[in-house]
């Protein structure tokens, strides 16, 4: 694998522009090569001001001395969009689904820290309804990973809406809280993150892909739900996006005494499941 280091975050802007403008001419298919490419970025330290904003619309307390679980995924984001907007990225841009993430930190993470981050490509496979990149991401310090994650991202076959299988009801778990979400938590998330896919951000650049209504991002219903239910400074975290939550709406928060966590629509419908574990 090829490895580029990088002197400064790369800017999103250009990024989702380039990305745009390549989508309409990449067809999803796992048979493409992999990107051999890894990101670096050393040198990293944390903007406490725009922590404080992303802590607030998750959720989370604000002034901790550590990083919230899900943060470095928001660092490690402008590499992952330069790799995915990249001219050897095989799956289109607009339109990605985040449909998963495994997050692995080995202690808390002290928030005026100084990382290294890489980011790149591990694999592409195929899945029901179409093709899966799955997009690594490492943080060290002092030369030891300390947090890493895996996201896949799902490029849907013809490109069309969104038409996620319904998720299998399951065994509900113990409703700890009700959230209604506003129609701008799209926009909020983000502007603090980075991420403004146009299917979160506001009914008219929703409609384009099919949806009637934005919806809220994956990550950002992870971070509301570990704000929530809290972390071992040593864990190891999974989750699955199992359908859209539309924005606005209301939304039910269930977690169990086994690190078990979920979040439904008002209808019950299974949004997010994931678990919590002590590594």
């Amino acid at each position: 694998m090829h490895t580029v280091t990088l002197a400064a975050p790369p800017a999103l802007g250009p990024l989702l522009a380039r990305g745009a403008l390549r989508s309409p001419f990449r067809r999803p298919s796992p048979g493409a090569p992999v990107p051999r490419t890894r990101l670096v970025l050393p040198g990293v330290r944390v903007d406490l001001a725009r922590l404080a904003a992303y802590e607030r619309v998750c959720g989370f307390p604000t002034g901790e001395s550590a990083l919230p679980l899900t943060y470095p995924h928001v660092l490690g984001f402008p590499l992952a969009m330069r790799l995915m907007s990249g001219r050897d990225f095989p799956l289109p841009l607009l339109g990605l689904v985040h449909t998963s993430v495994e997050i692995e930190r080995s202690a808390a993470l002290p928030a005026d820290g100084e990382y290294e981050l890489s980011v790149w490509v591990e694999e592409l496979a195929a899945r029901r309804g179409g093709t899966e990149a799955v997009v690594a991401t490492a943080l060290r310090s002092r030369g030891e990973v300390v947090w890493s994650s895996r996201s896949g991202y799902l490029a849907r076959a013809g490109g069309g809406p969104e038409r996620r299988a319904p998720a299998a009801d399951g065994e509900r778990l113990p409703a700890l809280a009700e959230w209604r979400l506003g129609a701008d938590v799209g926009r909020r998330y983000g502007a603090v993150s980075g991420d403004r896919n146009p299917i979160h951000l506001h009914p008219l650049t929703a409609r384009l892909f099919g949806l009637p209504r934005p919806i809220a991002h994956g990550m950002w219903t992870l971070a509301r739900c570990l704000a929530a239910h809290g972390a071992p400074d040593a864990t190891v975290v999974r989750a699955r996006f199992r359908a859209p939550v539309p924005l606005p709406g209301t939304v039910v928060y269930g977690a169990d005494g086994a690190g078990r966590l979920e979040l439904r629509g008002a209808d019950g419908r299974l949004c997010l499941e994931g678990t919590v574990r002590g590594s």
